[in-house]
């Protein structure tokens, strides 16, 4: 195991150690510890909150992990399993569920030495096996979806060391924060219901762990040329773009996971994966990854995507099903996701995370933010590895929304319209389009089907919107971009304000 690559460059980051050859619980008091656990409360005395806040501590000083676990999260484990959870709950959740956690854990060494064994021959000459995958190195990983239930086990426990993560810009991975945020977010039900969905999905693959694979891809835009890989587009190419605009279907109501067509999903993303859903955060991403918990294996070994970069996971299950938003997110029960296979094992769940500038004001009609928008969005939509050539891709368009607006400030009328040359000039047949109610896209149905009526191109649309992007800029307007480009379009807030 020593002289494999890609094993080396993430062990630092695991709590496993090397012993003969093999891959190990470094310390026997971790293994002592587990297996009193596997045999119940009778055994382990693991039969509250706090008797587990004490085993996580145990657990973290045997491995001589030295960040201190804070004081506030101790006491979330504490009060969410002691208070939050009826008695039922708290006890079928230390009989049952904590025992198959450990029994799991106990299999971690060997569930991911049968891992590396196995993605040396899943797909020939394309490396799979769990690394870190480093910025500007292009690749993906496999993990089965039990090996991702080991890792977030380990995440529950608060097992993973964090010493060097920050410096290696590495998204937080143990579960600490999630619980200790309950305690200084009392009045917040959303971090309860958040800490719900997790819960729910370890009872659930405690009670059976599903059999399939997820991939995690980091998909790069070279900035000079390569090879194999489009490089990073200039402005020259978009304005020069002869491409056909693809079809678009606006829906003014539901939600981007919902869809249930053959559409690669979009994760507004944080350029840290997972944004701030191991901390306070609840919005689009951050829900995403509470209902499809294993997103977060991703956060393990993905550093933070630079400005050529996108993230892409295909295969993650949906396990919650819930209400609301933000402050009014809920659990609100069992998620049975019936998407299909495909011949690697992974649902047919496309998730790409594409991250957007944040709050950038006026500075976003700048050309090279216009720039960096439809590159950031153009990498995120663009078929990369060969590894998903599997089955009709060319069929699968793409399911987005209001990107990089809300709380990030972007003019949703131009970041439509962004995305839609991304698309386009990505070869994707199609763009949903999930207003979520937005006044300001009231008309995009009527602004797309001006512009097919019109003929015009990718580069045709580009150029527009530098057009009007300028004159922004200069304040020689102060319409909104649609009523801009088509006069006799009617709106309720046809001026910038």
């Amino acid at each position: 195991m020593e002289k494999r690559e890609d094993l080396m460059s993430i062990l630092p980051y695991l709590p496993l150690g090397i012993q003969s050859s093999s891959l190990s619980w470094p310390f026997p008091h971790v293994v002592e510890v587990l297996e009193a656990m596997s045999k119940g409360p009778s055994h382990s005395r693991l039969d509250s909150g706090e008797a587990l806040s004490d085993a996580i501590s145990a657990m973290r000083q045997a491995l001589s992990l030295t960040t201190p676990v804070s004081p506030s999260a101790l006491q979330g484990y504490a009060l969410f399993f002691d208070e939050r959870m009826s008695r039922e709950e708290s006890n079928s959740w230390f009989d049952n569920t904590i025992p198959a956690m450990a029994c799991l854990l106990l299999r971690f060494p060997s569930l991911l030495e049968l891992h590396y064994l196995n993605s040396d021959n899943l797909i020939d000459g394309t490396q799979t096996g769990l690394r870190l995958l480093r910025p500007q190195e292009a690749g993906i990983v496999f993990l089965s979806q039990e090996l991702i239930g080991a890792l977030l086990t380990c995440s529950f426990f608060c097992l993973f060391p964090v010493t060097n993560r920050g410096s290696n810009r590495l998204p937080i991975i143990n579960f600490d924060k999630l619980f200790g945020n309950l305690i200084n977010t009392k009045k917040d039900e959303k971090q309860e219901h958040k800490i719900r969905c997790i819960v729910h999905y370890f009872e659930r693959v405690s009670s059976g762990l599903p059999p399939g694979f997820v991939s995690f891809e980091r998909k790069v835009l070279p900035f000079e040329n390569h090879p194999v890989h489009v490089t990073y587009p200039d402005t020259d190419f978009w304005s020069k773009s002869t491409s056909t605009l693809c079809a678009v279907e606006v829906h003014n109501s539901g939600l981007i996971e919902d869809q249930r067509g053959e559409a690669l999903e979009v994760d507004f993303a944080n350029k840290y994966l997972g944004g701030g859903v191991l901390r306070k955060g609840c919005v689009q991403e951050e829900i995403r990854f509470m209902i499809n918990p294993e997103l977060i294996g991703g956060m393990l070994f993905l550093p933070a995507m630079d400005v050529n970069e996108t993230i892409e996971i295909v295969g993650a299950e949906r396990f919650s099903h819930y209400i609301g938003y933000s402050s009014s997110f809920r659990f609100i029960g069992d998620y049975i996701d019936t998407r299909e296979r495909d011949i690697f094992g992974r649902r047919k769940t496309r998730i790409t995370a594409i991250d957007a500038l944040r709050r950038p004001g006026t500075s976003q009609y700048k050309s090279d933010c216009l720039l960096r928008e439809t590159n950031k969005a153009f990498c995120g939509f663009l078929h990369f590895c060969k590894a998903q050539n599997i089955d009709d891709e060319d069929r699968v368009g793409v399911a987005t929304g209001n990107w990089g607006c809300g709380a990030y400030g972007g003019d949703p009328e131009l970041k439509s319209m962004l995305q839609w040359l991304a698309a386009s000039e990505a070869k994707r047949p199609f763009m949903s389009y999930y207003t979520f109610g937005f006044e300001s896209l009231h008309n995009l149905n009527q602004v797309i089907e001006w512009i097919l009526s019109n003929e015009w191109t990718v580069g045709d649309l580009w150029n527009k919107l530098v057009e009007y992007s300028n004159q922004r800029l200069t304040r020689e307007t102060k319409l909104g971009l649609f009523c801009w480009l088509i006069p006799t379009v009617s709106a309720s807030s046809s001026t910038v304000r």
